[in-house]
């Protein structure tokens, strides 16, 4: 009985360092694409609770000399327009200095939320998964309006949120740029930090959706936003 309670922990462990060598393999090939195209926000849409959809006036979301910058001042997102399901997505991402309330006092935050339902209207935050990118947790699993995955052979339980934190810690300082991948496919999903493993799930509740990147209070910017189809 011990044997058969810790396999699945053995054997994610165990799976680890080949995961991430194939992943790390394949992010070098060309068969990844943009999503940002540099100049606008083109195939994406905004979404601030105070404003709506694609209404940004005091400029939460902008391009600046081809870096995505979200300066956190309102919780809100950038969403695809498109609906993805077998993919590996990467980006980089950098903090910066500006911290807004209620986030004062708190780590900086920010995220990739991904399967959120095309029929799901817009609200803070959406069902969806998310990789979480906040200070020394970047690479958690937040199960957002009752989402579910299985990690280590054990299903969360639906709730609004539910964390499941990560195994290793591989984010580098603050003002240095860090490279996040979300590699999802038939409902697993695993996370790379800087090119380590550091989660991963299986038979996610959903399965194709939108892709979000999070404004929550901490200013952030993004850079090589690029997706491959898998």
């Amino acid at each position: 009985m011990i044997k058969n309670r810790f396999l699945p922990l053995i054997l994610s462990f165990l799976l680890l360092p080949v995961i991430s060598a194939t992943a790390q393999s394949s992010a070098d090939d060309d068969a990844f694409v943009p999503m940002f195209n540099q100049n606008d926000f083109d195939g994406w849409y905004t979404f601030i609770p105070e404003y709506g959809k694609n209404n940004d006036p005091d400029g939460i979301f902008s391009i600046e000399d081809g870096l995505i910058s979200v300066t956190g001042q309102h919780f809100g997102y950038l969403a695809t327009e498109e609906i993805y399901d077998n993919y590996h997505f990467k980006l980089e991402f950098k903090w910066g200095e500006e911290k807004w309330p209620p986030r004062l006092d708190a780590k900086r935050d920010s995220g990739i939320c991904f399967h959120f339902p095309e029929d799901e209207p817009d609200s803070v935050w959406p069902k969806s998964v998310e990789c979480q990118i906040q200070e020394g947790d970047v690479g958690d699993f937040w199960l957002i309006g009752g989402t579910t995955v299985s990690v280590d052979g054990e299903r969360n339980e639906p709730g609004d949120f539910v964390r499941i934190q990560k195994k290793r810690d591989t984010e580098r300082p603050n003002g240095e740029w860090n490279r996040v991948e979300v590699i999802t496919y038939d409902g697993s999903a695993t996370y790379l930090v800087n090119g380590v493993v550091v989660n991963h799930g299986e038979n996610a509740s959903e399965q194709q959706g939108r892709i979000l990147l999070q404004s929550e209070g901490a200013e952030i910017y993004f850079r090589n936003v690029m997706i491959k189809r898998l």
